[in-house]
């Protein structure tokens, strides 16, 4: 029986409500992303400039990015927190709360290696750079999600040193300092009273001003940031930075999962992966720069107790859950496949709790 006017109208409107059905779902899955990127020299730095070549990458994976310069990093991870953004590219202090694994690496001496007394930076680089490689593989994919969060892909930015304004420090030790004290990171303000040193509230904005105007004694940073933030001209003659680095630093990029293409992360984790060798080569080009009278090393018996108290303190904060116990068993099997000769390799600390 031929269809009637009416059914065939009827068709007609169902095959067009389908069809604008199908395209809505396809608009929603591919909308439009923003990413919030931290940057301290915002749209004139070279964190941003990676940032917006990612973003053109990553349209053939089916990702319409816009990226978003922050010099306020508090600023770019509220907005990413309240929706406005769907990406965050910005420190592990920042991104954590979204992974708590990743967030691993840049804990005090999680990839430190020591030889002979001495900071084996190859090594200790070998160790960073094979995490991230192990996070990148697809088989390593449920490690980078956590609660609808995904990260999308991690950055080395080199190791983190002390920096001092005045040098003697590093002998009579940091009782009374004044440190910066960022108000998001809890486990900063537990050493900073454990040390007896005096916390100066800070953050990523001014901690840098303050201390070349003489409100802080000392600072942490990496290498790339000591003449492009002018860390030097507070370091000056009379100041030094410690060989030995207290972790490695990285950036990490978390996205909301069901805003990104399916799959979207682990092509994105394996574009930032394919920067490391460039980023690498500009982290130790900078520390290469720094003058070498400006280095400090400890002696052989106290970079060996500063490593071991480091083991011991992750520990402890491991226990009292300011750190990851799944991210600390990651690095320590990362660390002693690449020296297992370490002293704390013989031991089952930080892999049993």
């Amino acid at each position: 029986m031929p269809p009637t006017p009416h059914r065939a109208a009827h068709r007609r409107v169902l095959s067009l409500a389908l069809a604008l059905g199908a395209l809505g779902a396809s608009a929603t899955s591919h909308a439009a992303q923003t990413v919030c990127v931290w940057d301290p020299l915002g749209t004139s730095g070279q964190i941003f400039d990676a940032a917006r070549t990612y973003a053109l990458v990553m349209r053939k994976h089916g990702a319409d990015i816009t990226v978003k310069a922050y010099t306020d990093e508090r600023i770019a991870a509220d907005d990413f927190k309240v929706g406005q953004c769907q990406g965050l590219l910005a420190t592990s202090l920042r991104t954590r709360p979204y992974n708590a694994v990743t967030a691993a690496l840049d804990h005090g001496g999680a990839a430190t290696i020591i030889k002979d007394g001495r900071v084996d930076l190859d090594a200790s680089y070998t160790v960073i750079d094979k995490a991230i490689q192990i996070l990148a593989a697809d088989a390593a994919a449920k490690l980078n999600i956590q609660d609808g969060h995904e990260i999308a892909g991690i950055v080395s930015t080199g190791a983190l040193y002390t920096m001092v304004r005045d040098r003697t420090l590093f002998t009579r030790g940091f009782a009374g300092a004044r440190m910066p004290a960022f108000d998001h990171d809890k486990v900063q303000a537990y050493l900073i009273n454990m040390m007896g040193a005096q916390p100066v509230s800070a953050d990523l904005r001014n901690f840098v001003t303050k201390f070349n105007n003489g409100g802080l004694d000392v600072l942490f940073a990496p290498a790339v940031a000591f003449r492009a933030m002018e860390i030097d001209k507070g370091v000056g003659t009379k100041g030094g930075i410690s060989r030995l680095p207290l972790g490695f630093t990285t950036l990490q990029l978390v996205i909301q999962r069901q805003r990104f293409p399916e799959g979207f992360g682990a092509h994105s984790r394996r574009h930032w992966l394919d920067q490391r060798d460039a980023v690498l080569t500009a982290v130790r080009k900078a520390e290469a720069d720094i003058p070498p009278q400006t280095w400090v090393d400890l002696s052989e018996q106290d970079a060996v107790a500063f490593v071991s108290g480091q083991h011991q303190l992750r520990v402890e904060l491991g226990k009292r859950g300011f750190y990851d116990k799944q991210g600390l068993r990651f690095m320590k099997r990362v660390r002693c496949s690449v020296h297992a000769q370490a002293p704390d390799c013989a031991t089952r600390a930080e892999i049993d709790w």
